[in-house]
């Protein structure tokens, strides 16, 4: 990479300059060309993501905004080394994607042959690169430096390997990876490529990196999870579209409960799920704000996700929930004796009072319940109820009483988060009173519920309780007050009901639900 002007490359500003506008000028024009190839009347691409009609001009338009900065910027851009691999591998795919039209014409327009397969598969790689492109480089500079991936270790673990750089070869990559997470070499070391390498590159960025580690989150246990969701499950199937779910899941019409899944083409760091209903329709959705295995194991649960791929073997996901030593948070004495003063335990959630803390937000690293979480983030803005940093992950935890065996101290929490819960407390009875669209003053019996999961009957308004739970909120420092009442008599937060719309059929139009 070095002869293209990579890092290692000792030529002038100016040099570089002209390469990166040479290199670009090329690229720009195998885009043209094959825009207007895609745009063949008889080819009939359709309109669902991903669609190359669309993808290559906003691709080109990208590019154009890059080539338009200065002299001195194209200059850096290219010598910090991303820019040059990715241009490389985009004329390499472009090549590809001609070349269907010149081996097989006749081919390349029948849907279901193998040069169409190979042009959708080659789509999926131009939305990849296209999302990497718009987050390494948002407004034709290099950002890629600063990107933070979402999730608080993965960022420690490529920032303390590799510093700044937002690129690095395989090689390179796994050597560093496999001082955290070992890696089996050979077929294993090879799928694992396969999976994270999105851009097929031969190289990994940060942005890749972060991808992989959203999609097989948490940490602690990612390659576990990988191996679990993306190597031995026969629901996970790669590279296809929507339609192409859509028409797989055809075949088992007839047996509700069957269901795959993919990484999520328009909503890269997510799945999405597809299945087939009761009533024997296609639905594809998009689990939100949790790891892929808890929503299969609560999907399972409520009778969606049974026969992955129509097989009738579901294979058994609950190992990927035991808590890992790092997931441990261990009572200190003190906290226990301070919180049995008060009437109460260091692992009630302190916002209703009701469940034990089984989430930490990341990175502010506040404890809660996932029930109270899941309400806050449907009324509120995506920050902590605590503090409102924003919310950038979330750990499922488990806190251990005194003398367990926890693998971190518990976070010491002062009378000042009392005041955070009481404001939470309040906002959300305010957007109550308010006739906050998550707050519906009567459920609505004609309305069916959502055909998919989440888990609604954890988001069910519970039985009132004629105990004195519902007085009224004293006001902090009352010299009347006691914090064990404070704790036992204080009001549950509402829990809203979430009215989210059915998740369309696929063939009501190109966007993925949410």
């Amino acid at each position: 990479m070095a002869a293209a002007g990579g890092p290692g490359a000792r030529r002038s500003p100016f040099a570089l300059g002209t390469a990166a506008r040479r290199s670009l000028d090329k690229t720009l024009q195998g885009l043209e060309k094959l825009q207007r190839l895609v745009e063949q009347p008889g080819l009939g691409l359709r309109n669902s993501p991903p669609c190359l009609p669309q993808l290559l001009p906003q691709t080109r338009q990208h590019l154009l905004l890059i080539r338009g900065q200065p002299g001195a910027s194209l200059s850096c851009l290219w010598e910090a080394g991303y820019f040059p691999v990715y241009i490389n591998n985009l004329q390499r795919k472009v090549k590809q994607a001609t070349k269907l039209f010149k081996g097989e014409p006749e081919g390349i327009f029948q849907e279901g042959s193998a040069s169409r397969r190979k042009l959708t598969k080659l789509s999926l790689i131009f939305s990849h690169m296209l999302g990497e492109l718009r987050a390494l480089i948002p407004s034709g500079q290099d950002q890629g430096h600063q990107y933070r991936p979402s999730q608080l270790p993965a960022e420690a673990f490529w920032r303390g390997t590799w510093g700044a750089r937002s690129l690095v070869p395989w090689s390179e990559f796994q050597e560093g990876l496999q001082r955290v997470h070992p890696v089996v070499p050979g077929p294993m070391a090879a799928a694992l490529r396969a999976t994270m390498d999105l851009t097929c590159s031969d190289h990994v960025s940060i942005f890749e990196f972060d991808i992989f580690t959203r999609l097989f989150q948490p940490w602690p246990t990612l390659l576990k999870n990988w191996t679990h969701l993306a190597v031995t499950h026969p629901g996970y199937v790669a590279f296809l579209t929507y339609d192409e779910v859509r028409a797989r899941l055809q075949t088992y019409s007839n047996k509700p409960g069957s269901y795959v899944f993919r990484l999520s083409c328009t909503r890269l760091g997510q799945w999405a799920i597809g299945y087939v209903s009761r009533d024997g329709s296609i639905l594809q959705t998009i689990p939100q704000d949790r790891p892929l295995f808890l929503a299969l194991i609560e999907g399972h649960k409520e009778g969606f996700y049974l026969y992955p791929d129509g097989k009738n073997m579901n294979p058994d996901l609950t190992e990927l929930t035991e808590p890992t030593p790092q997931n441990r948070i261990e009572v200190s004495p003190d906290q226990a004796q301070l919180y049995s003063q008060m009437g109460s335990t260091f692992q009630l959630c302190k916002i209703c009072a009701e469940n034990d803390k089984d989430v930490r937000i990341q990175p502010c690293g506040h404890l809660l319940c996932g029930d109270c979480l899941n309400a806050w983030q449907q009324t509120q803005a995506p920050t902590c109820p605590f503090c409102r940093r924003e919310i950038l992950g979330r750990e499922e935890i488990r806190i251990d009483p005194v003398g367990g065996r926890g693998a971190g101290a518990a976070p010491d929490e002062d009378g000042d988060d009392l005041e955070d819960v009481e404001s939470v407390l309040q906002e959300l009875a305010a957007l109550r009173k308010a006739g906050h669209p998550a707050f519906p003053p009567c459920p609505d019996p004609e309305l069916p519920g959502p055909p998919v999961p989440p888990r609604l009957d954890l988001l069910q308004p519970r039985d009132p309780d004629p105990t004195p739970q519902h007085l009224p909120l004293p006001p902090l420092g009352h010299p009347s007050q006691n914090p064990s009442d404070w704790i036992r008599h204080r009001p549950l937060p509402p829990r809203p009901r979430p009215r989210r719309p059915p998740a369309p059929p696929l063939s009501q139009g190109p966007e993925e639900p949410s």
